[in-house]
């Protein structure tokens, strides 16, 4: 005989706010009746697995849903220094800081050496080059202009007039 060597299952437990049994069930309950469900802690207690409070000071900015957004800045500046960085700054500035950071952190880990430095240098390169062909074209677009003008005036005036343009 073959002995049994499955492991026992375990149940997974799903941990509800309220949970309704058969005899508790009122088929009258509606969700728009049911009592607010509390969203959890944000992304970065989540992350530093902190009990968050109703007083948590990067919850604003980190909400539940968005927990690769910590998870990214944490890994670059760390939570002490974001924690820092936005309390020196009045409230008003700290989602747009807390975005900066996020994207700083985000090309840092994309081009560790460089940073936004490189990206910026890349845009900067990438709009020099852009102008430069816009210059080409409107000296092309100029020029076919010229010419047209040119070809108008040779039909309205014959074949012996001089253009002026070069």
């Amino acid at each position: 005989m073959m002995e049994d060597t499955k492991k026992p299952r375990r149940s997974l437990r799903v941990s509800t706010p309220f949970s309704f049994s058969s005899s508790s069930y009122s088929p009258s309950l509606t969700p728009s009746s049911l009592p607010t469900v509390v969203q959890g802690p944000c992304a970065a207690c989540k992350v530093l697995r902190r009990r968050c409070t109703d007083t948590c000071f990067l919850a604003p900015y980190f909400p539940p849903s968005e927990q690769l957004k910590f998870v990214i800045a944490h890994k670059v500046f760390g939570a002490s220094n974001i924690v820092k960085a936005l309390q020196e700054l009045p409230e008003s500035k700290r989602a747009d800081a807390v975005s900066s950071m996020v994207y700083e952190a985000n090309v840092r880990i994309h081009d560790p050496v460089y940073g936004c430095a490189g990206a910026i240098s890349k845009l900067q390169k990438q709009l020099n080059d852009l102008q430069a062909e816009l210059a080409v074209t409107q000296a092309e677009l100029l020029i076919m202009q010229c010419q047209q003008q040119q070809q108008n005036e040779e039909l309205i005036l014959g074949s012996d007039w001089q253009p002026h343009c070069a």
